[in-house]
């Protein structure tokens, strides 16, 4: 993969730092370390880091057109090139590489803007056209690859892969946004279009950003959206097409000049993947996953049932139990305060994989395209009761036995009734926020401080669902979460986990299931044929039954969980009180210190698991020494 940074002056057409820019370019040499180089002219300068997986010998960035008027810096994949090349040369177009690049160039001179819409892949790429004048800046539809832009003070526009590369420019302010604050404890990442700065941004996916010099940043547009028009068909039917669509989507991502492999966890998604992959391949898929030492965590035997059948090349590591090594890199990793702890197997599956290849293919996307997640069948669950009861007596009733009965972390997930009456005592949204929350309402009003409170001036995470829900083309109860999930915690934890963890390795990372056809098309499935009974992606798994065993398609989802709450009271107990407990999270402001000793205190004794919450407060404290420089 790559990396992509430029600095645009929209006032004018003022000197670019050529220096400062390829200062900017190197802090992205993890992303592309085969070549780099910049261009720069009055009014605009553009930098690249290139991984080379297409056209080793040609293909360099930045890119130009035949008379050198459009000039391309480009991060991803655009899987139908070969058939786009074809048609921009039947129109008089001339190509001087058969890499994936020139094809964006030709296809503006061609469309304009409306190039992004011939595009199939995943990308972000930032376009300097000297004839109109303009920069235009575009994010593939499912937000696969990032994007981050600030508009400086001065007037000049800074754009990058990563967020990292914008921090260089001495000009771009460091305040932080209390309403990511707010987003983070609540969500476990700060959403898009927000970043942790109150004055850098993300290009949310599906969106372009066309800018002129002398002219108003204008706000991004919309070019794409998840359509979820319910389109009736037949199970039989919806099986039979779904492995179509799904071998097509892996097909067109197994182009490569470089080793190619797939990550195998041995759940659904990846499995399915995988035999999509044998079964295109005449050589033995390349396959790596890792293993844990506790079979709480442990699927490497489902992974090595799936690696014999298809006769894979697997490669498999043991994650060590005490492999927290990795919690101050991750802060510079994700450049943004992020929680979710997967991201240190996560980092360790990329850097395994990277031994063996320089592309992977990927099961994300398949939860929440397909409803695999059990919070949907819990949702759905609520949304009965819901339906069942009016909410004059619903809401104080369920809202009274959520505050009576007590949190029960030690008893049996049947018996942890206090989060289901919670949920049910709100509205869909409202509830749906309240499950997924990574600190409730309660606990993050426990843990902020009143003057930090009363800055937020009301503000509440739930409106970043409120947002989407207003927007949502589906009033359908179980796609409204979909469609929500997706704009939220695919882009913002999924995406964004697998795209740092694997650009830190140097690997390119591909995604069939959120090949956007396919995902309109699986949007178009009613919401029974993804969620029957009890059973989520119903369609999908019944599909797969003539490809993958029983026992992998049907047993219960694990995921890449860690084992933090055995950490904070072992090997981590006296770090999580220096870290916690120190100056760094006390110089900010935000929180009650009393609180957070209370829930060190509660954890380490055993009376709750406060695991969770004391990770997020962890690598929030780890953002603010390693990345804002905050070590007081």
């Amino acid at each position: 993969m790559c990396g992509l940074v430029g600095i645009f002056d929209t006032q004018g057409q003022r000197p670019i730092d050529e220096a400062l820019l390829t200062r900017m370019n190197q802090t992205q040499l993890h992303r592309g370390p085969d070549e780099g180089g910049i261009h720069t002219e009055p009014g605009v300068g553009l930098g690249h880091r290139r991984l080379s997986i297409i056209d080793l010998s040609s293909g360099q960035q930045p890119l130009f057109n035949e008379d050198n008027s459009v000039v391309v810096v480009y991060n991803g994949e655009i899987y139908n090139f070969q058939e786009l090349a074809k048609e921009l040369q039947a129109k008089g177009h001339v190509f001087r590489t058969h890499c994936d690049t020139e094809v964006i160039v030709h296809a503006w001179e061609e469309w304009g803007e409306a190039c992004v819409d011939r595009f199939r892949g995943m990308f972000a790429f930032a376009l300097w056209d000297r004839n109109s004048r303009r920069l235009f800046l575009a994010r593939d539809r499912l937000g696969i690859k990032p994007l981050y832009y600030a508009l400086l003070p001065d007037g000049h526009l800074i754009f990058g892969s990563e967020l990292k590369s914008l921090l260089i420019h001495p000009g771009l302010p460091r305040e932080t946004d209390l309403r990511a604050v707010e987003d983070y404890f609540a969500f476990g990442y700060v959403p898009e279009p927000k970043t942790i700065l109150q004055h850098a941004k993300k290009l949310s996916p599906g969106f372009v950003l066309s800018c002129e010099h002398g002219k108003p940043l204008p706000e991004p547009r919309q070019y794409w959206d998840i359509p979820f028009a319910v389109s009736p068909i037949s199970d039989a039917q919806a099986e039979e097409e779904m492995i179509v669509r799904l071998r097509e989507a892996v097909d067109i991502r197994m182009l490569a000049e470089v080793p190619l492999g797939a990550f195998l966890s041995g759940g659904v998604d990846s499995s399915a993947v995988v035999a999509m992959m044998a079964g295109l391949s005449d050589d033995p898929v390349n396959t790596c996953s890792i293993s844990f030492g506790d079979p709480k965590f442990n699927e490497s035997e489902f992974a090595a049932q799936v690696a014999g059948k298809f006769n894979t090349r697997h490669q498999v590591e043991q994650v060590a139990p005490d492999d927290f090594d990795l919690l101050d890199q991750l802060a510079n990793i994700y450049d943004e305060p992020f929680a979710d702890s997967s991201a240190m197997p996560t980092y360790r599956v990329c850097q395994l994989a990277r031994k063996h290849v320089t592309v992977a293919l990927s099961g994300d996307g398949g939860d929440e395209n397909l409803a695999g997640y059990r919070r949907y069948r819990w949702h759905m669950n609520e949304e009965k009761m819901r339906r069942f009861m009016p909410d004059s007596i619903r809401k104080p009733l369920f809202g009274l036995m959520g505050r009576l009965y007590p949190k029960a972390d030690w008893a049996p997930k049947v018996l942890r009734a206090k989060a289901t009456f919670e949920c049910i005592a709100r509205d869909s949204i409202e509830g749906y926020f309240h499950s997924v929350s990574i600190m409730g309402d309660s606990l993050r009003g426990q843990l902020f401080s009143k003057p930090f409170k009363k800055d937020l001036q009301g503000y509440h995470a739930l409106e970043v669902f409120r947002h989407h829900e207003k927007r949502s083309p589906t009033q359908d109860p179980m796609s409204m979460i979909q469609y929500i999930d997706m704009k939220t915690y695919l882009v913002g934890d999924i995406l964004t986990k697998v795209d740092r963890a694997s650009m830190a390795h140097s690997l390119e990372v591909r995604v069939p299931l959120l090949d956007h056809k396919l995902v309109e098309w699986m949007s178009s499935l009613s919401p029974n044929q993804k969620l029957r009974g009890r059973e989520g992606k119903y369609v999908f798994k019944k599909s797969l039954e003539p490809h993958l065993p029983k026992d992998i398609l049907y047993r219960q989802k694990m995921g890449f969980a860690v084992p933090l709450a055995s950490w904070f009271r072992g090997p981590l107990k006296d770090r999580i009180r220096t870290s916690l407990l120190g100056d760094t999270l006390a110089s900010t402001g935000y929180f009650n210190r009393d609180y957070i000793k209370t829930m060190v205190d509660q954890h380490q004794s055993g009376r709750r698991d406060n695991s969770a919450s004391i990770w997020t407060l962890l690598m929030f404290e780890a953002f603010q020494r390693k990345v804002l420089g905050n070590s007081q």
